[in-house]
């Protein structure tokens, strides 16, 4: 019996693609022996996380780097270190940042359900522009004396000021620009770009499209803040005289006193996920992107051109770029009325039957499925053709 059988936990075939409810991501065996065999040993976690630094910086093109635990702990603790900077009595005081740099600047449109992180921190967000666009003179107008960082959420539709833009404005002004790329490696590329646009603070999900451990992300950026973010978030259990963490990460004599534990303490990173999420690092990197896409691409052709016998069942194959950068998808139109039931009551057929099948559901109220080939594996999409020709049938009595 497997170790979910024996919780009563049924493994799913996830259509849907790199989502934390989904149990994000399947590790590769070279990810899974790392984190055995750093289980094995005792480290101190600051040289650790010094040394990991330095594998995300040379793969990133970053001054330093850092492993977080997600990229949501990434927000907290970038914003945390665009507020306090290398300052230790800031640090003891948040959230409180009464009287310090503490507003975060966004464009409307960027807002999402991730950007609590910059509250979380003690920033006050201020929005700027509209829904559909904003210009570079709102952004810049909306610095002040207060203004601590600009929060960027890369990559969204309609007419918004780029990344180079956001950059320019801010530098300008010597405030630092965090991009929030939590899910954006679907464009390997942009493993280095916003790092090499001039982002301060960029951060990765290590869970998502790296296929390292779904509790890990990283942080690439400006070696003082890669500072002011370890302090905020190490074990401060220590007696300064003897401390031995590496200066390059905390230049420890240059700091008045040793902060208390950090907001960011909550989000402790074991060294097996440290070891883990950087030898997936490593692996993506190197990894032969077209090759997987084609088999991604393979699997999507086999659900389309199977499920095209069904004449309930309209099939679409959707080249990368059309439903998300980087990814192909399949689009599975239903004839609700002539199967005589709702979007709904054909989606929970898929999650609630055996195997359960999760596929991207925000537009089953037009009854359309889409197929994430991402998380397919051998022969998933044989099941999923199974699975959905069952429920036809059934419907047609």
């Amino acid at each position: 019996m497997g170790v979910y059988e024996e919780l009563g936990v049924k493994p799913i075939i996830n259509a849907t693609g790199v989502f934390t409810r989904l149990s994000g991501c399947l590790m590769p065996p070279e990810v899974v022996q790392a984190m055995v065999e750093a289980s094995k040993q005792f480290v101190c976690i600051e040289e650790l996380q010094y040394a990991a630094g330095k594998v995300i910086a040379e793969i990133t093109g970053a001054e330093a780097g850092y492993v977080c635990t997600g990229a949501y702990s990434g927000i907290v603790l970038s914003i945390a270190a665009c507020i306090t900077g290398l300052d230790p009595e800031k640090m003891n005081r948040l959230p409180n940042t009464e009287g310090m740099k503490n507003e975060v600047i966004m464009e409307k449109a960027h807002r999402n359900s991730y950007d609590h992180g910059v509250e979380a921190a003690g920033g006050k967000i201020v929005e700027v522009g509209l829904a559909y666009g904003c210009q570079p003179g709102e952004m810049e107008a909306a610095i002040n004396e207060k203004t601590a960082a600009i929060f960027f959420f890369p990559d969204r539709p309609g007419d918004m000021i780029s990344l180079e833009e956001a950059v320019r404005i801010g530098h300008k002004h010597d405030i630092p620009i965090v991009v929030d790329a939590a899910g954006k490696l679907d464009e390997p590329s942009c493993l280095q770009s916003y790092v090499a646009t001039g982002a301060d603070l960029v951060l990765f999900s290590g869970g998502k499209w790296m296929q390292g451990p779904q509790s890990t992300g990283i942080i690439a950026g400006r070696k003082d803040l890669i500072s002011a973010i370890a302090l905020q978030h190490l074990d401060m259990d220590v007696t300064p005289a003897v401390w031995t963490v590496p200066h390059e990460l905390i230049p420890v004599d240059e700091l008045p006193f040793i902060p208390r534990m950090g907001i960011g303490r909550g989000f402790k990173a074991g060294k097996e996920e440290i070891v883990a999420v950087v030898t997936a690092l490593r692996l993506f990197a190197q990894k032969d992107h077209e090759a997987e896409r084609a088999i991604w691409e393979e699997r999507l052709h086999y659900i389309v051109d199977h499920l095209a016998e069904v004449p309930q069942a309209k099939t679409e194959f959707l080249p990368a770029g059309v439903y998300r950068r980087g990814v192909p998808h399949a689009r599975i139109s239903l004839d609700l009325r002539a199967l005589g039931m709702t979007g709904t009551d054909f989606m929970l057929k898929l999650k609630l039957g055996d195997p359960p099948i999760h596929p991207i559901e925000q537009e089953i109220g037009q009854g359309t499925i889409v197929i994430n080939p991402w998380g397919l594996v051998e022969g998933t999409p044989e099941a999923i053709v199974k699975r959905i020709k069952e429920i036809v049938a059934e419907a047609q009595g």
